[in-house]
Formats: C-alpha cells, sequence, structure tokens
C-alpha cells in the first residue's frame, strides 16, 4: 500500500507537497498492545492507520485509564503530533489494541505542510474539532450517564467492532476503557449476568440478550 491511498486530501496537494510526504513517510508494523506515543512530552507525528485498530486514552492521578476514542482504518491521529500544533497541552497515550500496520509522517514535515497548504490545514482543523466533539462527548458520558448504561454501550460496541458476540475481555480492561474500578465492572457484569443479558466465563463475556443491552444504552 502506498501513503497517498490513504491521505483524504492527496489530490490537493502540489507535486512538491506530496513528493516530500512520500520520502517522508514511514511505514510501520505494530504488534497488538504496543504503546506507540506516551503524554504530551511525546511527538511521534501524524499517525495514519492503514490496518487494525488503536486506543487513544488518558491516566489519572490515580492511574486509572479511560479511553477518549478508537481510531480504525484510515483514521488519522492528531495527538501523537500535538507538538506541531501550539497550545494543545493533552496528556494522551496510544496504543494497538490489534497487530495494526499504520503510516508515520514526522511532525516538522507536516507542520511546514500546513504552513504551506491551506487544504491541509483545513483538514487538520477539522479533525481536531471533531476529535475535541468525542472528547467532550465522554466527559458528557461520565457526568450524567449511569454506569449500567454505559458498560451496555460499550459491551455493544465491542461487539460490532470484534464483529461477534463472544468478547475476549478482562473485568480489567473494561475498567480500563470506562475509567473505573475493576470491582465496579464486575459488580455490574454479575447483575446483567442475573438479567440475563450476558454470561460470564473466565476472560469472556458473551452478550445474548443485545436488544435489552441497547435498551440500558439509550
Amino acid at each position: 500500500m502506498k501513503v497517498s491511498e490513504y491521505f483524504p486530501i492527496w489530490d490537493q496537494l502540489t507535486a512538491a507537497q506530496q513528493e516530500r510526504l512520500k520520502k517522508a513517510a514511514v511505514h510501520r508494523e505494530i504488534p497488538k498492545g504496543t504503546v506507540i506515543h506516551s503524554g504530551e512530552l511525546d511527538c511521534l507525528g501524524l499517525v495514519l492507520v492503514e490496518r487494525g485498530r488503536l486506543r487513544a486514552y488518558i491516566v489519572s492521578e490515580e492511574g486509572r485509564e479511560i479511553t477518549i476514542y478508537r481510531l480504525l482504518e484510515r483514521d488519522f491521529c492528531l495527538f501523537s503530533a500535538s507538538c506541531m500544533m501550539k497550545n494543545i497541552q493533552f496528556a494522551v497515550t496510544v496504543e494497538t489494541e490489534t497487530d495494526a500496520a499504520v503510516w508515520i509522517i514526522p511532525p516538522a514535515v507536516f507542520k511546514s505542510l500546513m504552513e504551506e497548504s491551506a487544504a491541509a490545514a483545513n483538514y487538520v482543523n477539522q479533525l481536531m474539532a471533531g476529535r475535541f466533539s468525542e472528547v467532550v462527548w465522554l466527559m458528557e458520558q461520565i457526568m450524567w450517564k449511569s454506569f449500567d448504561s454505559r458498560l451496555a454501550a460499550f459491551l455493544l460496541e465491542e461487539s460490532d467492532l470484534e464483529e461477534t458476540d463472544r468478547l475476549k475481555l478482562t473485568h480489567e480492561k473494561i475498567a480500563d476503557h470506562l475509567g473505573t474500578a475493576r470491582e465496579v465492572v464486575t459488580r455490574m457484569l454479575r447483575y446483567f449476568q442475573g438479567e440475563g443479558l450476558v454470561r460470564l466465563s473466565r476472560g469472556m463475556v458473551e452478550l445474548l440478550d443485545r436488544e435489552g443491552l441497547e435498551k440500558l444504552a439509550e
């Protein structure tokens, strides 16, 4: 695959800009569970997902994680290049949830491209606005939505992503996604099981009643 096939504004760049990106872009195959960006002091560059799934999350002072968004095929990760954007101080960690293939564009290269190309600058602004909207939405969910509703929504989303109702998930991993304690997840999953919504086994959550979960997630 070529980086041009995954770059949505490729045709709006000049030939010289396209050539610069081709030379600078680095292709990497990354195994599942690898942290590729860690915190605001790290500046890997712009990450474009060719294959696989990445998770972006923040960590509280108590060490509790919460997923703020996922990156799927053809998604861009901007926070991994936050050093090229003024006034953006956001300590996000990005890791691979599955084996992944990505293109990495060094921050200096993309910064110069944004300075030269209105199309590139506008595209980044749109992406950034979209990501911040997702973060605001997440904060609203945490503040106003009950935990059973958030857990049901997470299980349904995970089922859609994995294309199965048998989810290989530990209670610890679910807690990391939702920013809570493992004990809280365990208690709520046992309640779900008692209601016939899921079946629990070691390292596995099986969805039994999608309609019931969907009602909870509303």
